[in-house]
């Protein structure tokens, strides 16, 4: 199939193929005439990418899972490095959580600080 099929069968642009194929993503077959083609395989792959970009994994990040699939494995993320990735992506995002959390924690004492320093100065008037 082309670049276009593929998009459509997997949901992504063109644009997004062209991306996942300059990343060593997907390596696509060439006609004779120049044309990208790609196969049932390469609709799997996409998907895949699509879904993990969609939790925030790089591109980078998706090598481990489209190893794994190209392996023959049914699932991208039955390997040891996917799982790997996993747990990379897990420790970021509970980092994340403590930065917001410590965040939230600095904003409300503010606003809590800044609402009894209103009443106060309402009460001195």
């Amino acid at each position: 199939m082309h670049i276009s099929d593929l998009a459509a069968e997997a949901g992504v642009t063109v644009k997004a193929v062209r991306y996942y194929e300059s990343q060593g993503l997907l390596k696509p077959n060439r006609e004779a005439n120049g044309y990208r083609t790609y196969s049932a395989e390469d609709v799997l792959v996409v998907r895949e990418i699509k879904a993990l970009l969609s939790l925030g994994l790089t591109a980078e990040q998706t090598y481990p899972f489209i190893e794994c699939l190209r392996a023959g494995n049914d699932r991208a993320d039955v390997c040891p490095a996917s799982l790997t990735a996993y747990r990379i992506r897990i420790a970021e995002v509970d980092q994340r959580i403590a930065e917001l959390t410590d965040l939230r924690a600095r904003l409300t004492d503010l606003l809590t600080d800044a609402e009894s320093w209103r009443t106060r100065v309402r009460e001195t008037l």
